[in-house]
């Protein structure tokens, strides 16, 4: 194995070091203050992730309070959270990390128990089809124009609080992919309709942001794009339809993409004849010309060095530095042996992992792989 390719520095935007390709998932931890703020739980789980990886993108914060997604969610959404957001980035940094803030809104999958009048929205008035899914209202023209600002108002703030950038959350069924979805998005305006136009959401947040940045005169800051290749539901996302936004997303100046799936391997949900990676037809498409983060069950050196060698410029790695938080220090000693692959149920305090997450993982029978 070639250890080295994954300890080798990178760089983004041409200018900006990155120490090495690991970089820790976007990951929600449901353990924020009541008011939206930081807890101290959360900083102590940052901390002991964020010093061997070469980047951190955080959990998605909401840039609107109508757009929170989870119990236990830090907010961005205005001034007031800035003190929280500086010790978030401190935290990351003062372990040699970028730090990337990712930011999102939950639209028709926000909690409606948590949000202001209990109705979310989105493109259209169409249900998730998930159980006991409400039905959300569809956006006004005037509601679109301030959520596209809000994207660029939590910019500001990420940049105050010395973010070295954000992560657009354009996957996992939320706002952003709703507009992009056929499923979610049946409008018949410039925001809805063909292809092109589903695209037109996405695109005025990502112009938004990189408008904001241009304003604020700040150099080399990270501006990244997070989507899903498909979804199930009829009609919903194919990955042809991704492919024709990931040659737009390419020549929009982003600093990179990042898929979100839950192999790196995996072939299409939706086309069980096709057996071909859907990475392969990824990276094709990119060509070269935005750096792309790769993720999905990568666990071992073994199984980062082979995602490397598909092409991609970084490896995501989520559960398994929850699991693991010293994974690159041991493939930098050459400790593999030792790299945690499965959990116990005594091991919270030590991994810091904080309660509520915890009691997640323990609850959610799959997600993880246990050991006795």
């Amino acid at each position: 194995m070639k250890i080295e390719n994954l300890l080798k520095q990178r760089t983004l935007d041409s200018t900006i070091n990155v120490k090495n390709s690991i970089v820790m998932a976007p990951m929600t931890t449901f353990s924020a203050n009541p008011d939206g703020t930081v807890s101290v739980a959360e900083l102590s789980y940052y901390k002991a992730r964020s010093k061997g990886v070469g980047i951190v993108i955080t959990a998605a914060t909401n840039v609107q309070k109508s757009g929170k997604g989870f119990p236990g969610q830090f907010a961005a959404y205005n001034n007031s959270f800035l003190p929280s957001l500086k010790k978030l980035s401190q935290t990351i940094k003062g372990e040699g990390a970028l730090a990337i803030l990712q930011i999102f809104h939950g639209g028709r999958m926000a909690i409606p128990a948590e949000i202001p009048g209990g109705q979310t929205i989105s493109a259209s008035a169409i249900a998730a089809e998930r159980e006991g899914a409400m039905t959300p209202r569809e956006m006004t023209e005037a509601e679109i124009q301030d959520t596209i600002n809000a994207f660029g108002e939590t910019t500001k703030l990420a940049i105050a609080a010395g973010f070295d950038g954000v992560e657009i959350h354009g996957a996992n069924t939320y706002l952003l992919q709703q507009f992009f979805s056929p499923h979610s998005n049946r409008r018949d305006d410039m925001w809805g309709g063909n292809l092109e136009k589903r695209m037109n959401f996405p695109l005025a947040v990502i112009a938004q942001v990189k408008k904001v940045i241009k304003e604020d005169g700040i150099k080399n800051f990270i501006v990244g794009y997070r989507f899903s290749p498909e979804e199930l539901e009829n009609p919903g996302i194919t990955l042809d339809d991704t492919l024709s936004f990931i040659d737009v997303l390419s020549n929009q100046g982003l600093s990179y993409l990042h898929s979100s799936i839950s192999d790196f391997w995996q072939s299409s949900i939706r086309n069980a004849s096709s057996t071909n990676p859907i990475i392969c037809s990824m990276l094709d498409k990119i060509h070269d010309r935005v750096p792309f983060i790769g993720v999905g069950s990568i666990h071992t050196p073994e199984d980062a060095i082979k995602a490397l060698n598909s092409g991609a410029t970084f490896i995501s790695l989520g559960r398994e530095l929850i699991m693991e938080p010293d994974w690159v220090s041991k493939v930098q000693t050459g400790d593999f042996s030792k790299i945690r692959t499965t959990l116990n149920k005594t091991q919270r305090k030590s991994l810091d992992i904080p309660e509520p997450l915890w009691n997640t993982i323990i609850n959610t029978p799959g997600w993880f792989p246990m050991s006795k």
